[in-house]
């Protein structure tokens, strides 16, 4: 089957390492709002996590934006400093460590991280993370949001192509963009991509509106703006940018037909901490959307062209060999899920 017919997927473990965050975005149901639902997840939580692990190869790290700087720092600081550590970033390379051990391969989105924070993580990640959303400037939705500056969100997907780290990004729609911002969000992409070659996935996701939030009487963009949306990007970015759409949040199907060639994550044993009320679909479920056109196949959080270059570190080597296929996917004989 030629590789324009193929669709692609992960499966791994979602681990919030903390809900503490410098942004108040107005769609968001992540964020802590005070110490009641704050949290840091603890070895002990996150050890259960990953030894329950089933067949996922990818341990996603999310957490809050710098929760050094949040509201709620002190409660943070308190936590991290009990835990034995200084910082977000030092607590999550101890952890993506663990993961390694356990049979994992570490994704970090943990919001916008200097040249130095990401050079510290990229040794323990297969590949790291930072929605862009937009480019587009001052939104509503962002006005209590520092670290929705878009400069500052480029300036980092630019530093991470810089040190050769195999990066996803993408857009949020519907937070009050208009299809121009989505444009030239994507001309932005595509540029740094042209310059360094790192971006292995571009999400298009759709904004969905969440109790307890400001924008909880705002509409989800409609179906034809995701269509039209994932058209574009097709048409700006190169081929070999694989563009990932939510199959828990979208009809995938279709924005298959149009371009989209891959459904991101799924999780056997936890919730989507961002969307958690929508559930994600089984891999049995993932087939039946697909079919019968496309030929699904799991995936590794590194895609196989930063394999085949090297763009990876001696820490992970052994685990990418061990579940690589000779196609650089997830090798069909390597399920059993046990730990290194």
């Amino acid at each position: 089957m030629k590789n324009n017919c193929v669709v692609t997927f992960s499966k791994n473990v979602f681990i919030p390492v903390t809900n503490v965050c410098r942004n108040a975005c107005d769609y968001c149901v992540f964020r802590a709002r005070s110490p009641d639902d704050a949290y840091l997840i603890s070895m002990n939580d996150f050890l259960a996590l990953v030894k329950a692990k089933g067949a996922a190869t990818e341990a996603l790290f999310t957490a809050g934006e710098k929760p050094e700087l949040a509201n709620l720092s002190s409660y943070f600081k308190k936590e991290i400093l009990d835990a034995g550590y200084s910082s977000l970033v030092e607590y999550t390379k101890e952890l993506c460590k663990l993961a390694i051990k356990h049979g994992l391969l570490p994704h970090c989105n943990l919001g916008v991280l200097s040249r130095e924070e990401l050079t510290g993580l990229r040794d323990l990640n297969a590949s790291m993370g930072l929605m862009l959303e937009t480019t587009a400037a001052e939104l509503e939705a962002h006005r209590n949001s520092p670290g929705k500056i878009p400069a500052e969100r480029l300036k980092m997907i630019e530093e991470a192509g810089k040190l050769e780290i195999p990066f996803t990004t993408g857009l949020l729609i519907g937070i009050g963009e208009n299809p121009q911002d989505c444009i030239r969000s994507l001309q932005a992409i595509q540029s740094l991509h042209g310059k360094y070659g790192h971006i292995q996935e571009v999400i298009i996701q759709p904004f969905i509106p969440k109790p307890f939030t400001p924008m909880w009487n705002e509409s989800p963009p409609s179906f034809a703006e995701l269509r039209e949306v994932v058209r574009a990007a097709r048409e700006i970015l190169p081929e070999e940018i694989a563009i990932q759409v939510p199959p828990n949040l979208t009809a995938p199907k279709v924005l298959i037909e149009l371009g989209a060639s891959d459904l991101g994550g799924i999780s056997e044993k936890t919730i989507d901490y961002i969307n958690p009320e929508s559930p994600w679909p089984k891999e049995e479920d993932l087939r039946r959307m697909v079919a019968p056109n496309f030929e699904l196949r799991e995936r590794l959080p590194i895609y196989p062209r930063y394999i085949e270059k090297g763009w990876y570190s001696e820490e992970l080597k052994p685990l990418i060999e061990r579940y690589a296929d000779e196609d650089g996917l997830r090798r069909k004989e390597s399920k059993s899920g046990l730990a290194v």
